[in-house]
């Protein structure tokens, strides 16, 4: 079957010519100085908006304890 209505190469280049990757957008927090992505938690201080989201001491701190209880019942 033949195509009706073919596009040519250049049509089909311009409509292409918006399908390019752009860059992330990056910010400095306004806490710690950080660059984060923009209107997303800072991942340094769980800053976001001048205000205090997300604990990230304590979130280590429990990832640190479950990796070190994994660690005692694989040795058993």
């Amino acid at each position: 079957m033949t195509v009706r209505m073919r596009h040519t190469r250049s049509h089909t280049a311009n409509r292409r010519s918006h399908h390019a990757l752009k860059s992330t957008m990056l910010s400095k927090c306004s806490h710690c100085g950080a660059s984060h992505v923009s209107h997303a938690i800072c991942k340094e201080c769980g800053y976001y908006r001048g205000r205090k989201v997300i604990d990230v001491v304590k979130k280590v701190e429990k990832k640190q304890a479950k990796a070190k209880a994994k660690e005692k019942t694989a040795t058993k």
